[in-house]
């Protein structure tokens, strides 16, 4: 695997050490066609480039590899999975997922036990439009966090099948967190950009059994 990115730290994110802000009364829930809906909270995290460097460490990074038609292609992007035994790579991921265990309770009515980590190193990484329908998001409603450290990229939604897309621009520390029936209705992306952008790492928040 190649050298991993070097980032530039934000010019306002600049508190001395990462703290979680408040949840309640500060996300903004974005309701949806068929049942599904987005809540979102920019800065999240204060003093995420202190957990962006933890993150661009050497934490176990993989390059994968899959089939795409006749031929095998490199996944444009590092991947990092914990299962609910491992220890995530920084204290204010661990709080981060016990402050939304708590949080989302109520509706999701069990607590995230896996973390996804995707890092994209510049703006030639992406992923497709997908929904997590692997295990029981293809038939159950769920709900998915996603904390983002690093240059901010565009997460788009649209319609299962096509349709306007909304878009959300994440990164230093940002939360987005998209529930009801979101992973069955509606597919989201990050989109590759011309722009001259830094990394970016997306931390997932998942219930057991959703992938």
């Amino acid at each position: 695997m190649s050298a991993l990115p070097v980032h530039q730290p934000s010019m306002w994110d600049l508190a001395d050490e990462p703290v979680l802000t408040r949840l309640p009364g500060r996300l903004v829930r974005h309701h949806l066609a068929a049942g599904a809906w987005v809540d979102h909270l920019p800065g999240w995290v204060e003093g995420s480039d202190h957990v962006l460097d933890v993150l661009l460490g050497d934490i176990g990074w993989r390059a994968d590899r899959r089939q795409m038609y006749d031929r095998e292609v490199a996944v444009p992007r590092l991947l990092r999975w914990y299962d609910e035994a491992e220890e995530l790579p920084h204290p204010v991921l661990t709080e981060a997922r016990d402050r939304l265990d708590a949080h989302y309770a109520g509706e999701l009515g069990e607590p995230f036990a896996t973390t996804g980590m995707c890092l994209y190193r510049d703006g030639r990484d992406s992923v497709a439009w997908h929904g997590d329908r692997i295990g029981r998001g293809s038939s159950q409603d769920t709900v998915v966090a996603i904390v983002s450290f690093g240059s901010p990229r565009s997460l788009l939604l649209r319609p299962v099948g096509g349709g306007d897309s909304i878009r959300f621009t994440l990164g230093h520390g940002d939360l987005v967190v998209m529930g009801g029936s979101c992973q069955r209705t509606w597919d989201h992306c990050v989109p590759k950009t011309n722009r001259a952008v830094g990394p970016r790492v997306s931390v997932q928040f998942r219930p057991r059994g959703i992938a």
